[in-house]
């Protein structure tokens, strides 16, 4: 049997199982309790799509059941062009006519007019979509991209196609729709009416566009306060993750996996842990403040709390993104490159600075970015530490949960926020454009790069020290607090807050988890660990298409998979619960729309990191792999994967750390079954117990940092040469004397 043939069968079997041994509609209990085998296949609730359409009266699923017939008739064409081009055209109006049907039908009937208009008044209408619907839209796409192949589309690589066919299929499910459903809100009234006055009203709002700050007003509108601490954001976390990576790799630094640990703490705290922290120093009350008003009478201020304070903690808190993403970019600068410019009588600080840093590009402008939306994108920290200085993360959350009330604003300001984002993208895009930083050609070389320049080394050296400093203080009064009685008052010494979190007993000859933290904190690792592993591969797969395909559609495509990442985690959540809590995909209360969130939520990292790992591979390693006749898949998973292997960890940690660590969203998604950490750790904050909330913080720290050490092991480190290590000394052959200034 010939492979494709294989591949078709395969997908035709997993439309005939969609329509013919599972239940079409969504089961209450849930699919995998198999609890509706009881009733199964002839109960109302459970009955499958051919059961529903002949014995239960749903006529529609019909259409649907024939078109899949018309692709198993199409598997015993001979013509590959003509298999295709059927198999093409049913697998879309396969896809269309699925998802327009869920829309149109609801529970009671017809949801849009037009329907009843054309149809007549329909007696009883459907639930939600559940695993046979889902089999059949994914039975559908395969076969869309099957048929794509078939007709010579990619060069007839079905890998390819599918691959490209379901991340757009997916995307539009889980960023589109939910987004849109969001947005439409701006032109709609409170019972859903079209009505445009909302909109006009909130767009020409001054308290968005004031530019009071600069013509001598009191303040900025919150449009370009959130813009200005953006851009200051992600320079500051740029030029600090450079700093620390090049330390890490390129100098004598004796407490790298020191330095490694402080560049990941930050991201795997929960944000207002570090808000709070950074109170207790520089608040009116704390710590630092009072010692120098003591000392030097330096009376008290609210510095803190505004743009200021809120910039501190943002660069706290994503510079270890920057670091994550930079540093699989500075190991991949060939040394050969460097060694070709100090031949050439070149120094090093000129080497550095016309040969190694413009090869960092792509790591610099992706960091710059990640940084940029993750500013954008930021709730907590503006919501401890903004005051009365909001920028649009707050505003979208008050417009909606506050006492405004006012959809139609919160789809505004995230509509303002998105075109921010659009404009940094395009920057980005225009910046690297027509340029190559391909440094990994498979040929050899010597595997050792030159020195820094002395005075770099000592600058970095003196950014680096000092911050490490900072991160161990801010992180000592966390520690601190988690073992006194009430953290910044009564600071007697205690275990309480462990023993009331994560107390465990024998009951009955076994254990019992009676602390009240522990079922939280088991949601959240099942989450987090079936999260973690997807959104590494979705954002690598995505990478890899983005960057070695070329398709109508790319850049658009591109930036829908950021869109996800740039809009505020609010309005992710109010957005997800908005499309998900009615037919035709009714998720609300489930674990399926957290991990789809956090799947879909964080991609973009993975995205963005394999985007600038791979900007360093030469295409002519997977055309080596192509000529010897490895297909796409085997070359992604022999050449490709193991070159990627920063990127990898750098998706598989952050997409992890997010999981558990996001508030913005989560706190809208969670249900008494499945409650995330973050969520319940804020409830404590909000009845005052600080001292459970900080213990149960540092919890998870250290459970994250024996899953990243973990994910670190299972990984590996990328070997691009025969050894990985870093020239610490001068060339043995002097090349140049230096002329003392």
């Amino acid at each position: 049997m010939e492979h494709r043939n294989r591949r078709l069968d395969i997908a035709l079997g997993i439309g005939l199982l969609a329509f013919a041994a599972v239940p079409w509609y969504r089961i209450e209990g849930g699919f995998t309790g198999l609890g509706w085998l009881q009733g199964f296949p002839m109960d109302a609730a459970d009955a499958p799509g051919l059961v529903q359409m002949l014995a239960l009266g749903r006529w529609w699923l019909g259409i649907a059941a024939t078109i899949m017939l018309v692709c198993l008739a199409a598997r015993f064409i001979r013509s590959p062009e003509r298999r295709g081009t059927v198999l093409a055209y049913a697998g879309g109006v396969g896809v269309l006519f699925l998802a327009l049907q869920g829309l149109a039908i609801g529970f009671a009937g017809w949801t849009w007019g037009i329907s009843e208009t054309l149809f007549g008044q329909m007696a009883d209408g459907q639930p939600a979509m559940g695993a046979g619907a889902v089999l059949a839209a994914f039975a559908f796409v395969l076969l869309f991209a099957f048929g794509l192949a078939e007709r010579g589309v990619m060069k007839g690589d079905a890998f390819v196609v599918s691959s490209i066919t379901l991340l757009v299929f997916l995307v539009a499910i889980f960023v589109f729709y939910p987004v849109g459903s969001m947005l439409v809100g701006a032109f709609q009234d409170f019972d859903g009416s079209l009505n445009t006055t909302g909109f006009v009203r909130n767009i020409q709002d001054p308290s968005i566009w004031s530019l009071g700050c600069v013509t001598g007003g009191e303040r900025c509108g919150v449009a370009w306060r959130t813009l200005m601490l953006a851009l200051l954001t992600a320079a500051g976390s740029t030029t600090l993750g450079l700093a620390f990576a090049l330390v890490a790799t390129r100098t004598r630094f004796p407490f790298k996996k020191g330095l490694r640990l402080l560049t990941v703490l930050p991201i795997i705290t929960p944000p207002f842990v570090i808000g709070l922290a950074l109170t207790l120093l520089f608040g009116r009350a704390g710590v630092v403040t009072l010692s120098l008003s003591n000392l030097f009478g330096i009376e008290p201020g609210r510095w803190l709390y505004g743009l200021t304070g809120i910039w501190i903690a943002q660069v706290l808190s994503f510079t270890p993104i920057s670091f994550l993403v930079l540093i699989g970019v500075v190991e991949g600068v060939s040394p050969s490159m460097e060694e070709a410019s100090q031949t050439l009588r070149a120094g090093r600080w000129r080497t550095f600075w016309n040969v190694s840093l413009p090869l960092m590009a792509p790591g610099l402008a992706n960091a710059f970015l990640i940084g940029f939306i993750e500013s954008m994108a930021d709730f907590g920290n503006p919501l401890v530490l903004g005051g009365s200085h909001g920028v649009l993360s707050t505003e979208i959350f008050f417009a909606v949960v506050g006492s405004q009330n006012d959809p139609s604003r919160a789809a505004v300001l995230a509509i303002i926020l998105l075109c921010f984002t659009l404009t940094a993208f395009i920057a980005q895009r225009v910046w690297l454009s027509g340029k190559n930083f391909a440094t990994v050609t498979g040929k050899g070389d010597s595997g050792a790069h030159i020195a820094l320049p002395r005075s770099l080394s000592i600058g970095l050296h003196a950014v680096v020290i000092p911050w490490m400093l900072f991160t161990v203080v801010v992180y000592g009064m966390i520690l601190f607090g988690c073992f006194v009685k009430t953290w910044g008052l009564d600071n007697t010494l205690t275990l309480d807050h462990y023993r009331r979190a994560f107390s465990v007993t024998l009951e009955n000859g076994g254990l019992a988890w009676t602390g009240v933290a522990w079922n939280s904190f088991w949601t959240t690792m099942e989450i987090a660990l079936i999260s973690a592993p997807l959104t590494a591969a979705v954002g690598l797969l995505t990478a890899y298409i983005i960057v070695r395909q070329r398709f109508a559609g790319r850049n658009l495509f591109e930036f829908a998979l950021m869109m996800s990442f740039a809009i505020p985690g609010t309005v992710i959540g109010i957005s997800y619960i908005m499309a998900f809590n009615l037919p035709p995909l009714e998720m609300t209360g489930t674990a399926l729309i957290l991990v789809a969130c956090f799947v879909f939520r964080n991609m973009p990292v993975g995205v963005r990191g394999g985007v600038a790992a791979m900007s360093q591979l030469d295409k002519s390693l997977d055309e080596a792999s192509l000529t010897l006749r490895a297909n796409s898949f085997r070359t992604i998973r022999k050449v490709i994967l193991p070159l990627l292997r920063p990127a990898i960890t750098a998706a598989l940690v952050y997409s992890f750390v997010r999981a558990i660590t996001s508030i913005s969203a989560v706190i809208f998604l969670v249900s008494a079954q499945y409650n995330m950490a973050t969520s319940y750790i804020v409830g404590l904050v909000e009845n005052g117990e600080y001292g459970v909330a900080i213990a149960y913080s540092s919890m998870l720290i250290v459970v994250m940092i024996v899953v990243i050490a973990a994910f670190q092991g299972l990984v590996g480190e990328r070997r691009l040469r025969r050894e990985n290590r870093v020239a610490l000394a001068a060339p043995a052959i002097p090349l140049r004397q230096e002329t003392p200034a």
